[in-house]
């Protein structure tokens, strides 16, 4: 049982993420592909990729732990919806990040010397790993995220209706009976193990999460005290869900806000959907702080965002136009 202790505070601080990232989508797609009994709703999925992820993938399938906790991509390559965003924040993440997460599953990894490697800083065994990431998303992740994105858009709007309706203890006792019950203050999770965590303050960050399956993970900084634990929850719940997700998205299409704004101011306005501060966007887009300053500024020009000051920082959220332009563009 995983039982989450909240305070006032952390409830006044929990609020609803739209994805953990294509990174880390892509690593829990391989462990849906490893299980032995897999569930209806991926069954069609399994059967389409198995065999096709090829010898490129092999880098990061070897990080796949026989038992245990994973690799958390989340940490290591942020939460962009774009694998090209992912893969620049992987290279580029501090060494010390990168040896925290890969020193517990290299010891178990059936090619231990190369996870060492990537481990102890070898910039070609890191570029071997985000190959291997790119290789897994291309034929696991790839073909169907258009429609994975709306289905992961459609639960966290149904959170926020259930947020605006009742309140955050509504949310919280309505994310998924009987597999998670309320009890105030605190959130009781089925879990293999037992695990007692108390947020102090930090609230909590809730994240529908595509290859999962009546299973939670609380995914936390171990580096970064102050930065809130993200619950993920399975955005896949019924036979009909999977059925509509794994039809493969035929030949890409131009991206016409894209042209319109260019790709990373369009990208940035996608990352102001959900709000964030100058110094998450500069790190979402992999561009710098003053980059993303004159971003921000051309958007807000142009009514497609707002900035407000929250204490020592700034919060960009997109207006009402900026929000329709991104539903005409999906």
């Amino acid at each position: 049982m995983l039982r989450i202790h909240f305070t006032a505070e952390d409830l006044a601080r929990t609020r609803v993420a739209s994805t953990i990232g294509a990174a880390a989508e892509t690593y829990y797609s391989l462990e849906m592909l490893c299980r032995r009994s897999l569930p209806l709703p991926f069954q069609r999925w399994r059967a389409t990729v198995a065999g096709r992820l090829g010898e490129a993938a092999g880098p990061l399938t070897t990080l796949l732990p026989a038992r245990g906790p994973g690799l958390d991509l989340l940490a290591l390559a942020g939460d962009s919806p774009d694998i090209d965003h992912a893969v620049d924040a992987l290279l580029r993440a501090p060494r010390a990040r990168v040896r925290r997460e890969l020193e517990p599953v290299a010891v178990g990894s059936a090619h231990m010397p190369w996870a060492r490697a990537v481990a102890e800083g070898d910039a070609d065994a890191r570029r071997l790993l985000a190959a291997g990431l790119v290789a897994c998303h291309r034929v696991a992740v790839a073909p169907y995220w258009a429609a994975a994105r709306q289905q992961l858009d459609a639960v966290r709007a149904q959170h926020a209706r259930t947020f605006l309706e009742g309140g955050v203890e509504t949310l919280l006792a309505a994310l998924s009976p009987p597999l998670v019950r309320w009890c105030a203050p605190v959130l009781e999770i089925r879990y293999p193990r037992p695990v007692e965590v108390h947020l102090g303050g930090r609230g909590l960050i809730l994240v529908p999460t595509l290859f999962s399956w009546r299973a939670f993970s609380l995914l936390y900084d171990p580096g970064d005290d102050a930065a809130a634990p993200r619950l993920t929850v399975p955005a896949v719940t019924d036979p009909a869900t999977g059925a509509a997700l794994w039809r493969p998205a035929g030949p890409p299409t131009a991206d016409p806000l894209g042209a319109l704004l260019g790709r990373t101011r369009a990208a940035a306005l996608r990352v102001a959907a959900d709000g964030c501060s100058t110094t998450e966007l500069a790190a979402r887009l992999g561009v710098s702080p003053a980059a993303a300053s004159q971003h921000t500024k051309a958007l807000r020009d142009a009514r497609l965002i707002t900035t407000s000051r929250r204490g020592g920082s700034v919060l960009h959220l997109a207006t009402a136009l900026g929000r329709e332009l991104l539903a005409g563009n999906r």
